[in-house]
């Protein structure tokens, strides 16, 4: 029996379609696969995380400076917090904020180079990711007296039980959260 080529006309050969989000092309082999990564997605996710996580700051500097707190609904208020540790305040004092930063776009590029940034899925997640980075960054390099990378990250997001947090930590965590179920969903390469 003679194995026949899948075709888009006939229904038991055709091919599954693969994730809707990534749209296939063709190589110049004739096969069809995800198309090229999405760096530009990556990019402008990330420069509107890092705009809106700087314009959210600068107004919590401004409006909450004084000491006053904004309640907002439920548990949910607004609370001036300044973060000299990692994630969650953990490690204040100690120098490893700004590293945990450099570390998390050193793995965004990686991201961004891999597989799943060809998916727009994974391209979101990425820039999440990166934009959140560089947000926490911005703060740790250029809102310190004590030098460049001794600043502290500017939280404001308190849920009362939870640690207080920024965008920028809001789109890691959502960015990390995509990034597992884009890696789910896309096919081995």
């Amino acid at each position: 029996m003679e194995a026949r080529e899948p075709t888009d006309d006939d229904p038991a050969t055709a091919p599954e379609p693969d994730d809707a989000s990534a749209p296939e092309v063709e190589a110049p082999d004739g096969t069809r696969g995800p198309g090229p990564r999405q760096f530009g997605l990556v990019g402008a996710v990330g420069v509107v995380v890092v705009l809106l996580d700087q314009l959210t700051k600068h107004w919590a500097l401004n409006r909450l400076d004084d000491g006053s707190v904004v309640d907002v609904v439920g548990s949910l208020r607004f609370n001036l917090a300044y973060n000299t540790g990692t994630a969650f305040s953990l490690g204040s004092g100690k120098g490893l904020g700004p590293w945990i930063s450099v570390l998390a776009i050193v793995v965004v590029v990686g991201l961004s180079l891999g597989y799943t940034s060809r998916f727009r899925l994974g391209a979101v997640a990425a820039g999440l990711i990166a934009g959140g980075a560089i947000g926490n960054l911005a703060d740790r390099a250029f809102r310190g007296d004590d030098g460049f990378l001794h600043g502290a990250v500017i939280d404001f997001v308190d849920l009362q039980w939870w640690p207080v947090f920024n965008l920028a930590d809001a789109a890691i965590v959502v960015g990390a959260g995509l990034l597992v179920l884009a890696s789910l969903r896309a096919p081995a390469p």
